[in-house]
């Protein structure tokens, strides 16, 4: 699933490999790193009721989206800022379209198996499904 913010809507294309093998091979490795805490912290904010459906901002530059959970160099020598955000966060940050709720939803992928990362990169910004790395 990716959002073109410059149009305001979710195009149905979750990790299409055209548009987000660059995004996958640009944190997949950072990811690897900061995995179980950002299962760790999906696990926390679902169990406390904010949300079903955890979102995590990763970017190299400051971004004001969500609450920082570890920044650059914080664990591991990762490379990238993880920031934990909610739907209802992009939503009035009109990120998400309304109207595109019930499509983020329908796409999004089990919270265990697979962590949704909101991607800042340049000037690109998408999302994509991660699959947590297994024990």
């Amino acid at each position: 699933m990716i959002n073109n913010s410059n149009e305001n809507f979710l195009l149905d294309d979750a990790n299409s490999p055209d548009v987000n093998r660059k995004l996958m091979s640009a944190v997949s490795t950072d990811f690897v790193k900061v995995s179980e805490t950002l299962r760790e912290a999906s696990y926390v904010i679902r169990k406390r009721g904010f949300t079903e459906n955890p979102i995590f901002v990763v970017s190299r530059r400051p971004v004001d989206i969500g609450q920082l959970l570890l920044g650059p160099n914080e664990l591991a020598a990762n490379a990238w800022s993880y920031r934990a955000s909610l739907l209802d966060e992009f939503v009035q940050r009109k990120l998400v379209a309304e109207e595109s709720v019930d499509v983020f939803k329908e796409s999004y992928k089990n919270p265990d198996e697979y962590c949704c990362l909101f991607v800042v990169d340049g000037d690109f910004a998408g999302f994509i499904f991660i699959p947590f790395p297994e024990d």
